[in-house]
């Protein structure tokens, strides 16, 4: 089920034994949800803060989460996007930590820190190291009882123009301005859902340093908030340090809650808008109640039978038969007094737009008047219970235990809500549905299309001018005042176990019993890099087809049955490897089991089937065009490596419309037999399970499958690399009104993936790989140009390269390159890594080692990454060790042999009109190129 601004349901739940694989038929809902818990304890401070503690001792962390009953519907008129700005503000230093807040979270080795802001509350949250805890509750509480002095005139400054930024970034994205009318259309002017917590320019433009101030005391009480403490902790250990940092902040201003109805449209209403998209898209929306509502469980599945499932109505019908639309969906927003029912198709390139609106409101007229199946429900309900068992692996995060507790206590006074969920999950009745649909899906629908074409002017692209931003020097950070942050336990990577099946195929296992699931990974040692260059986008589009059909399974039978089992198909690919997998759970592992096995091994490549797909793909090809991350990851490999390098193309894998239109069913095939061997295969498992009834189901499924005895294929990774240019080489790729500028670039290095790149790794930390790093903190936090940059060194097991990504506003693209090259300039001449930035590195690396492997899905990666980066078994435990050795001299000394900022090439992907004067004063070679199909 969909629910982007509802709580995740995140649970504890106990372990089933790894030996109940066998059953006929999935295990029950019923059963699943009875064995679902979390014990929490909680108290009250006298200041009216609310305290919940759940203790989970399988890793040293403790996730510390602090919610605020504040969101954008709180907002008054003028002030859209306060709150919003204020978790920004949040960040940026208080009385007694005058430095940006992630500072004391990264040396600490926070992991899964951030915060969000929604329309009902904003949130901070992070996971720290146990021996760390006291100094995050003390950072957590100064922002909350001592911010005021700490916010100036530059701070808001500032972070109004990140914000505008990362208004600006999605705004460009195609369809980027949907949802701004939709919710504008479902809620009437006035109504406190009207409008998204982004907000707008202008309210952001006149926001002043008393108007905030006066925000935060209004709203940020600790009598307004709930603290969750989750993982290794308990209440006898958490009050104490609770009482002592949060105990003397006073009660904030008395709240009044606004007023919200659920409010239905006199009559239909239709918007049609124009926007550089690749195909009309079709949204229709309802408001509908909130999430503590009779009527929300039954809506929410209504919504994923109607288009959430892999096997809904609408993907049925308009996707796989019809083949009218490339992509339907179906979902609910539950907000917490409202909310929005969306059902939306974006039309197959060339299609009849009214003919697939005609359809979407048959097939909703359809299920208004016989509801579901049983079936449906029963899929439904298991499918959101798998992913309720996912989620309870982490205790903090943007889901987890700790978001259960906190938005049941925030939104409904009672931390353990998740429970009166999951019993309606698993309870709910197809006739429930259908009465729920029919009360508050009949009334008149919101209807918004998009349509292919040049975007009309808008009045918020021409905002934000907000003044200069003043640079001001952070105060530093003394240390000696704060708490101690103890002992952190080293990590304890789980046992690395390994076998062979009896036809070659080696297994690697780790168990990880804290959820009753099994993650299994089938990787071949293909990638994008397998295909031929007169053929790009062979292997993805052979990828995508292994689900749509097998030699005895059609696509919707495969769909159907992976839901019934509350499995997760999941396919992927980098450049190097390609792999097929599944999530299952542990009860549910043998038929699990025999559906991977079966999209791996008999792959139809039916010719409709094959048709349907291609068409599909020549359709997100066509998208990819209109994005401007898509048109750059069409430019800059090439450049990098070259038309000849496998490594020198789209970085999607989807290829080119020439070539992709070409590929048929027996080109896939062929493919398919070539790559997808036993011999060239191996198999990764973490989970609840043993391995020696592991490797009986693996033998099971895979035991039989013999090589044809043919010659392996090999990827031709030994093609030249061309030569780096001699000074910084510009390519502009010209898109326009857009209102912020993509700069990509990078060069490619000597070093190879499989080579000890730690010390490289931890200099581009400190460059631009992180969001303290010297970059991003320039161009986000000093300068306001940007909502986030970042620099990276590629994970390819070849020739790897160093990368820059960076969307700027469009007005400060030359500067911001210039700015990036003196960043690099200076880190690599006399400005190498500094001792506070060697102390940040070591101290965050290893005091994060335990909170990076959490989730058995973590191990899962680790345990890939070791077969096919080279490392030995005890790679991740001795990593502590290796980063603590690590010096300033060395981490130069890595960077320094790699990298010439002289020899960058950069991709910029932006409004030419805007930005070539520019980027011609830079006094570069600049080259204009069109990128093949983009308008």
């Amino acid at each position: 089920m969909n629910k982007p601004f509802s709580a995740v349901l995140a649970i504890a739940l106990l372990s089933v034994s790894p030996l109940a694989f066998a059953q006929e038929k999935p295990a029950p809902v019923a059963k699943l949800t009875k064995a679902v818990r979390i014990p929490y304890k909680q108290f009250t401070l006298s200041n009216g803060l609310r305290v919940i503690v759940h203790t989970d001792r399988k890793a040293p962390v403790v996730a510390v989460s602090v919610w605020y009953h504040v969101g954008s519907k709180d907002e008054p008129k003028g002030q859209t996007g306060f709150a919003h700005l204020f978790e920004h503000l949040m960040f940026n230093g208080s009385e007694n930590l005058p430095g940006d807040f992630f500072t004391p979270l990264r040396q600490v080795g926070a992991t899964d820190y951030n915060g969000t802001t929604n329309f009902d509350r904003t949130n901070y949250f992070q996971t720290v190291p146990t021996g760390a805890l006291d100094l995050t509750l003390f950072a957590e509480a100064d922002r909350m009882g001592h911010l005021l002095g700490g916010v100036t005139q530059g701070k808001l400054d500032n972070q109004r123009s990140v914000v505008q930024n990362e208004k600006r970034q999605g705004d460009n994205q195609p369809y980027g301005l949907a949802y701004y009318a939709l919710v504008g259309g479902v809620f009437p002017e006035g109504h406190p859902y009207h409008h998204l917590p982004i907000g707008s320019m202008a309210d952001l433009d006149a926001a002043s340093l008393d108007d905030v101030k006066q925000w935060f005391r209004a709203k940020y009480g600790p009598d307004n908030a709930v603290l969750v403490l989750a993982g290794d902790i308990d209440v006898k250990t958490a009050r104490p340090l609770i009482e002592k940092h949060f105990g003397a902040i006073a009660r904030g201003s008395a709240i009044t809650r606004p007023v919200v109805d659920i409010p239905s449209l006199p009559a239909p209403v239709r918007r049609v808008m124009k926007d550089n998209v690749a195909t009309t898209r079709i949204m229709k929306a309802w408001a509908i109640p909130g999430g503590d509502h009779k009527d929300s469980v039954a809506l929410d599945v209504g919504a994923t039978v109607l288009g959430g499932l892999s096997s809904s109505r609408l993907d049925n019908a308009m996707v796989r038969k019809e083949q009218s639309a490339v992509a339907v969906s179906a979902f609910t927003w539950q907000m917490e007094k409202t909310g929005v029912f969306v059902m939306q198709a974006d039309v197959k390139p060339g299609g009849d737009a009214a003919a697939v609106e005609k359809r979407l409101d048959d097939l909703m007229a359809e299920m208004m008047a016989n509801g579901p199946s049983a079936d449906e429900v029963q899929r439904t309900a298991t499918v959101s219970v798998s992913g309720t068992i996912s989620g309870l692996e982490s205790v903090g995060g943007f889901g987890g235990k700790a978001v259960t507790l906190a938005s049941g206590a925030l939104f409904y006074k009672n931390p353990g809500h998740f429970r009166k969920e999951l019993k309606g999950i698993a309870k709910v009745k197809p006739e429930a549905v259908k009465t729920a649909m029919t009360a508050w899906l009949k009334r008149p629908a919101y209807t918004l299309i998009i349509e292919p074409g040049e975007r009309e002017a808008y009045a918020e692209a021409a905002g934000g001018k907000a003044p200069k931003v003043a640079e001001e020097a952070a105060a530093p950070i003394d240390w000696s005042k704060l708490p101690k942050v103890t002992e952190t336990k080293a990590l304890d990577f789980p046992a690395i176990e390994r076998t062979v099946l009896s036809n070659g195929i080696p297994v690697t296992f780790a168990r990880v019993a804290a959820v009753p699931k099994v993650n299994v990974r089938v990787q071949f040692d293909m990638g994008h890099a397998a295909d031929k260059a007169d053929a790009l986008g062979t292997q993805s589009l052979m990828l995508a087809l292994m689900s749509e059909g097998t030699t005895s399974r059609d696509s919707t039978r495969i769909a159907e049955e992976t839901e019934r089992l509350g499995a997760g198909l999941g396919y992927g690919a980098s450049m190097d490897r390609t792999s097929v997998s599944i999530s299952a759970l542990t009860p549910n592992l043998g038929g699990s089991l025999d559906l991977l096995s079966d999209v791996i091994r008999n792959p139809a490549f039916a010719p409709d089937e094959v048709a349907r797909i291609r068409d599909s793909r020549l359709a997100s090809i066509k998208a990819e065009l209109t994005q401007p991350a898509g048109l750059a990851a069409r430019v800059l490999p090439v450049k990098l490596y070259g038309a000849d390098h496998p490594y020198g193309r789209p970085s999607s894998g989807n290829g080119t419309p020439e070539t992709v239109a070409k590929l048929t069913a027996d080109n896939l095939r062929a493919f398919h037999q070539s790559w997808v061997r036993p011999d060239m295969a191996e198999i990764f498992v973490s989970g609840d399970t043993s391995l020696p009834v592991l490797k009986a189901q693996l033998e099971r499924v895979f035991g039989s499958w013999k090589a044809d005895g043919s010659v392996k294929p090999v990827k031709p990774l030994n093609a030249a690399v061309p030569p780096a240019p001699q000074k910084p080489l510009v390519y502009l790729v010209h898109r326009p009104n857009s209102p912020q500028s993509l700069i990509t670039g990078g060069q490619v290095l000597s070093a190879k993936g499989k080579d000890d790149l730690i010390a490289l790794r931890a200099a581009n930390e400190n460059l631009g790989g992180t969001f303290l790093s010297r970059i991003n903190m320039d161009l986000r936090e000093t300068k306001g140009w940007s909502y986030g940059a970042r620099t990276g060194i590629s994970s390819n097991e070849n020739d790897i390269a160093f990368t820059i990504n960076a969307p700027v506003q469009a007005d400060k693209t030359g500067d911001s390159i210039a700015a990036i090259l003196d960043q690099l300039g200076r880190f690599l001449g006399k400005d190498g890594i500094t001792a506070a930035e060697l102390e940040q590195t070591v101290n965050g690396n290893v005091r994060s080692l335990p909170g990076d492997f959490e989730t058995s899905g973590d191990v899962l990666g680790a345990l890939v990454n070791i077969r096919n980066l080279g490392r030995p078994d005890d790679y991740y435990e001795t990593l502590g060790a290796r980063y603590t050795a690590l010096t300033a001299s060395g981490i130069d000394a890595a960077m320094r042999a790699q990298i010439n900022p002289q020899r960058m090439v950069f991709v910029v992907v932006g409004d030419a009109a805007i930005v070539k004067p520019q980027l011609d004063a830079l006094k570069f070679h600049v080259e204009t190129v069109s990128v093949p199909g983009a308008n």
